[in-house]
């Protein structure tokens, strides 16, 4: 039997014995042990050379036994991981064909190696080290054939033009079995540096708490991941340790690279757009980040020892994109006899048809097997699509027999592409197929899953059901009204979002304790998600099916899952912290009970809503709008009902009602001139914030540096109230502005908390910061307690009638703070109940009238925006 003793064998481990290789599970594995273990592997695989079917899963045991193999000179055959019934089915058929001699999996409690015989039934080129579908987990009837020196030279390349270094450390964003994502291990251990081994999905904050700890330098993507990371907000979640974003397995939108480009330069990372295919290994070209944003939409340039070249007919621009390199593949194998093949490509042939700019930047404009006939013309699929984003017109387009399919994400934009593309092509109207579609589907890698939207569109050929359910299940329309209603935006469609409608942190309240009613426990992303797949999540959208990220669009007509309505439902903790704090405010007010620090808390409450809506990291002078606009929204109704008071009663002077009685000097003693405090802090803070990001070297720090900024805003006001007052206020200190704004920064430092280790510190800075203030531990209590649930629990269950209740209180929490003032002085000696009562009534009374006025005046002056919501801070008063 042949043995691997005059083969080849690949050593991509670069990095010195003590520097980290491989990170998983929070615990650190050095390159001396993952030396250890890799020799151990070894043997186990033995001495004669073995084709080895690896279930490459994003952990150790599968990195140290692809290594091993390597080392060994085994030629490897990846496949992907899982359960599921197609990657199943699909690793058996593979089996079946090329008969592997070991089928190695990993289990994170050690590799599992299942010998099919002791020798090997194969015969295999010198040169052959590593087999790969081209399709993912589904479909290829045939293997690419690399060798040690596409993967070696590959590694090195794209390590080259990185600048990778030792000091550099990449999480596995993408699978291991895929070509792209093994490219990404591939090239940072041949330059020693480290890797983060995680299966988790950007999606999930856990991910991102471990992204924070471990200090990743690199996020590497596919299309799909970047619009998951602008549609759920996660993109203002990657730690300032990150040095360069990559981008491949796909044409990422021009606009999409812009912004991505233009965010690095704010937040001072590099945005490289990549092109490859599995054929050469990873990666055939990149853009430089220099270039990111006037090249978008490009290719770029080859790598490193690449050469790319257009095969074009004489005279013409256009042709095949053909590349040259060490990297590209030996062959393909379709039989295990192919296994002994040598090399027998020596050029790869893209498929793509692309041209070369004056700058000498590659484009990509098609695919050649993207042209098909429609009405006897000869169309180009590719340029359809581009035509019709052109137009503002985001689309998928496939072909049916003699008909066009376009795939629209927005039920309003139908007629307009089916119409657009007719008139582009010169063909009848009837011969376009527009299908509304809520995501575009994509294949295991990543890329546009065009077979799965043929499919879908066969089988929604027949009839639609009604859009209305008349057994009262919720509808995407349902969804929509909800946001109507409570955005104030009738112009609101089933395909928008909460987000995009413009929602901040009291409409966030609102909306969510109001879907949460209707759908029960909502996703994490829901305010990025449209009414379309909200709904979807309890029924079938209406119009079109919508399809979940990552699902097929062709499985299933009609859905119907059902939820069983928990009796004790998860509301955000900042809304019952709300709605229980005004209820305490009141009732200490009206001496019904003696519980007090609930202003307190619920001005660190506004800190941390600040920080998660106003201080979001959006372009420009967003910031600055938005704070100001937000002090506006406290202002405004609070000045108009203290100077109402004030001209009826005269209990108020002008200052007051201008919320500048911090301006006037005083006696140091409290008085009634003084019970708006609370707002008068939140306005002059939010103004003076809107001066301070509106100097940009400060902007760009803070969005470069959350974290520290926060914890920098929290030292300095700290160390303004520990000069004035001590450890302990007195008097009038307690409420003055200056003084207190250190429990808005807490409130901002706890938003800005988001690993474990950093919870724990802003825990100790709760206690710390509140404990002596006041001299009364039980006022100081009410702040720390609700604090450190506000860190450590995010949401809280709570009976399912409490939950109308928290709505109402926390979204009129402003107004029963205002109101108050006024209602329970009747009542204090004899029914402080009754007072109480009457003050919250009263004060959701005005709420409830002051959104009458305020969506009268929007529909007088016929705007279609939504009006601004209340906002967060007057949700915390």
């Amino acid at each position: 039997m042949p043995t691997t003793l005059a083969v080849p064998r690949l050593m991509l481990r670069g990095g010195a014995d003590d520097d980290t290789a491989l990170v998983a599970d929070g615990a650190a594995l050095s390159y001396g042990e993952l030396e250890r273990l890799v020799a151990e592997r070894r043997r186990m695989l033995g001495d004669t050379r073995r084709l080895i079917m690896l279930q490459a899963s994003n952990d150790v045991d599968s990195v140290v036994t692809y290594l091993a193999a390597l080392e060994g000179g085994h030629p490897i055959l990846l496949v992907a991981p899982g359960d599921d019934e197609a990657s199943v089915r699909h690793r058996a058929s593979l089996a079946e064909r090329f008969d592997p001699d070991v089928i190695a999996a990993g289990r994170g409690n050690g590799a599992v190696l299942h010998e099919i015989r002791i020798g090997t039934a194969h015969e295999f080129s010198p040169d052959l080290a590593l087999l790969v579908s081209t399709s993912g987990s589904t479909g290829s009837p045939k293997l690419v054939r690399l060798s040690h020196e596409n993967l070696e030279s590959n590694a090195r390349a794209i390590a080259e033009y990185l600048h990778l270094s030792p000091a550099d450390r990449a999480a596995t964003t993408l699978p291991m079995h895929y070509c792209y994502g093994l490219s990404v291990i591939n090239s940072h251990l041949v330059a020693g540096a480290s890797i983060v081994l995680t299966s988790r999905s950007v999606t999930e904050p856990a991910f991102w708490d471990e992204a924070h700890s471990s200090r990743i330098t690199s996020f590497a993507g596919v299309p799909y991941t970047f619009e998951l990371l602008e549609t759920t907000g996660a993109v203002h979640r990657m730690p300032p340790s990150i040095r360069y974003l990559t981008q491949a397995g796909g044409r990422l939108a021009p606009e999409a690279v812009r912004r991505f480009a233009r965010l690095g330069e704010r937040r001072g990372y590099e945005f490289f757009a990549m092109y490859g295919q599995t054929e050469a290994t990873a990666r055939m070209s990149y853009v430089p980040a220099e270039l990111a944003e006037q090249a978008a939409g490009t290719i770029g340039r080859p790598i490193p020892s690449g050469r790319l070249r257009i095969d074009a007919e004489p005279g013409a621009e256009i042709g095949e994109l053909v590349y040259e390199g060490p990297n590209v593949m030996l062959g393909y194998a379709e039989r295990p006899e192919d296994f002994a093949l040598g090399r027998t490509v020596h050029e790869l042939r893209t498929g793509d048809l692309a041209r070369q700019r004056a700058d000498g930047l590659f484009e990509i404009v098609g695919r050649m097997n993207r042209f098909v006939k429609v009405y006897g013309l000869r169309v180009d699929l590719d340029a359809v699509q581009r035509l019709l984003a052109e137009a503002g017109i985001e689309t998928r387009t496939a072909s049916a027999g003699e008909r066009l399919l376009v795939f629209v994400r927005a039920e309003r934009e139908v007629a307009a592409a089916r119409d657009r593309a007719a008139a582009l092509l010169g063909i009848p109207v009837h011969a376009v197929r527009v299908h509304p579609i809520a995501e575009f589907p994509c294949t295991s890698s990543g890329k546009p899953d065009f077979r799965a939207l043929v499919r879908y569109a066969a089988q929604i050929d027949e009839p639609l059901a009604s859009p209305r359910h008349d057994d009262g299940a919720v509808t995407a329309e349902t969804v929509r009204d909800v946001f109507v209603e409570l955005l104030g935006c009738p112009a609101a469609t089933i395909d928008d979002s909460f987000a995009g409608l413009g929602g901040d942190s009291l409409s966030y309240v609102e909306v969510s304790l109001r879907l949460e009613g209707l759908l029960g426990r909502l996703p994490a992303d829901w305010p990025s998600r449209p009414a379309r797949d909200l709904a979807a999540a309890v029924v079938p959208a209406t119009g079109a099916v919508a399809v979940p990220h990552g699902s097929d669009p062709a499985v299933g007509g009609t859905r119907h899952r059902s939820i069983r309505r928990p009796n004790f439902p998860r509301i955000e903790t900042p809304a019952v912290l709300r709605a229980l704090a005004i209820v305490l405010i009141v009732a200490t007010h009206a001496d019904l009970i003696n519980l007090k620090g609930g202003a307190h808390l619920l001005l660190a409450v506004a800190g941390y809503n600040l920080a998660r809506f106003q201080l979001a990291d959006v372009p420009g002078a967003t910031r600055v709008r938005r704070l100001l606009r937000s002090a506006g929204q406290v202002a405004i109704p609070a000045v108009l009902w203290i100077a109402a008071v004030a001209v009826i009663s005269g209990k108020y002077t002008w200052t007051t009602a201008l919320l500048a009685n911090n301006l006037v000097p005083g006696d140091g003693t409290w008085n009634e001139q003084w019970q708006f405090w609370f707002l008068e802090a939140a306005v002059w803070a939010m103004a003076a914030l809107a001066l301070l990001f509106a100097i940009r070297p400060i902007d760009r720090f803070e969005r470069r540096h959350p974290w520290s900024f926060a914890v920098a805003l929290l030292a300095v006001t700290l160390a303004a109230r520990l000069a004035v007052t001590g450890i302990e206020a007195e008097r009038i200190d307690r409420y003055s502005a200056v003084l207190v704004l250190w429990c808005l920064a807490l409130g901002w430092v706890i938003a800005r908390a988001n690993s474990t280790w950093k919870r724990a510190a802003v825990s100790a800075a709760v206690v710390v910061a509140t404990f002596g203030f006041f001299g009364e531990p039980v006022r100081e209590a009410v702040i720390v307690v609700g604090l450190l649930v506000l860190i450590w629990a995010p949401q809280l269950r709570l009976p399912r009638p409490m939950v109308p209740v928290v709505r109402l209180l926390a979204g009129a929490s402003l107004f029963i703070y205002l109101t108050h003032w006024v209602v329970y002085p009747a009542w204090e000696q004899t029914a402080p109940w009754l007072g109480t009562v009457l003050s919250l009534l009263v004060g959701i009374a005005a709420w409830y009238g002051y959104r009458v006025i305020e969506r009268s005046i929007a529909a007088f002056r016929g705007r279609r925006q939504r009006v601004p919501a209340r906002s967060d801070v007057a949700a915390a008063a």
